[in-house]
């Protein structure tokens, strides 16, 4: 049985279920809650009782399976994860690599190729010891990887991260899930770049792919091999909801299902924007967990998507992504 790591240990890719392959448990900046929660409003009991009852309410809605790509520079806390998963009957997929837009974190910024204090890159070794030996002293395996290329480019920081992610994708097999700006067409450079470093295109999800209605520029990732992730449903001040639906509504038309998969970048708590500080004119009221299964699929039935096109996308897509041959361990 072809199976893949999860928080609670491997799970055989044909019980996954319904996966929703982008999403977050929590994002956190930790340094700042653990030492002024008077401040930030961290409560860790709380929190934790939250997710447990949103993670319920997702698995009652008929989800299986989330991956939850919450990596490095974003709080990633697996202990915390597996305290959740302990009280809730859902598989949760855990990511490493590395957020940034920009700039390295400090410690990564003076070691390794480049640095003054040079060396070889880190990174690919810290990536390779989540998939292979475990996050930390967890025995939780990562099992896909996670880099980002927003307005800024390919900086100086970030072709670090992105080298790192394909030199660990080559040596481990594991997939690839991105973070891109579509406006600036950051998945083609990212397809670009992972070519010319040997990463297998068709084991990558190009992320954030829903926030534009650029048809041509979605077509362009597919013909090259790589998944759409029309994963920021619920977002709708980046894109409004009707349009999000209409575009993957045209790709099924088109006969691309089977390279989509879906999900919403949602998260039960995230503190770089705290739902109860956001002003009621940046509310998104629609970004949560449920709505796919409650409002989209739905609205993409009613616009001739099929059961089979909606089996795609959220059943067979992430089961193909993850069953892809890990040859090298």
């Amino acid at each position: 049985m072809t199976h893949v790591d999860t928080v609670r240990g491997a799970a055989g890719t044909d019980t996954l279920g319904r996966v929703l392959m982008h999403e977050h448990v929590f994002i956190l900046t930790s340094d700042i809650n653990y030492n002024f929660p008077e401040i930030s409003g961290w409560e860790e009991d709380k929190r934790v009782d939250e997710a447990v009852e949103r993670l319920a309410s997702l698995r009652d809605a008929g989800i299986g399976t989330i991956v939850d790509l919450t990596v490095l520079n974003m709080g990633r806390f697996i202990p915390r994860l597996q305290k959740i998963n302990e009280k809730v009957d859902i598989n949760i997929i855990a990511a490493t690599g590395l957020y940034t837009f920009d700039a390295l974190p400090t410690f990564l910024s003076a070691v390794g190729p480049g640095t003054r204090l040079g060396g070889e890159e880190p990174m690919i070794e810290m990536f390779v010891k989540d998939i292979v030996g475990g996050i930390a002293d967890t025995g939780v395996k990562a099992a896909i990887l996670k880099c980002c290329t927003d307005q800024p480019g390919i900086t100086p920081g970030v072709e670090r991260v992105l080298r790192a992610v394909a030199a660990a994708h080559r040596e481990t097999g594991v997939p690839i899930s991105t973070h891109t700006d579509s406006h600036t067409r950051r998945g083609l450079d990212q397809q670009d770049f992972f070519e010319r470093e040997g990463v297998d295109l068709s084991r990558v999800v190009i992320g954030h792919s829903g926030d534009t209605t650029d048809l041509d520029y979605l077509t362009e990732i597919i013909r090259r091999g790589s998944y759409l992730g029309m994963d920021r449903f619920g977002m709708d001040l980046l894109l409004p909801f009707e349009d999000r639906v209409q575009v993957v509504a045209t790709l099924c038309e088109r006969g691309f299902a089977d390279r989509m998969v879906l999900s919403h970048d949602a998260s039960c708590y995230m503190d770089w924007s705290p739902a109860e500080r956001v002003p009621d004119a940046l509310r998104m009221p629609n970004w949560h967990y449920n709505h796919i299964s409650k409002d989209v699929i739905p609205a993409l039935k009613a616009r001739g998507v099929t059961d089979e096109q909606l089996d795609e996308m959220l059943i067979n897509n992430p089961r193909r992504i993850f069953e892809a041959p890990r040859e090298s361990y």
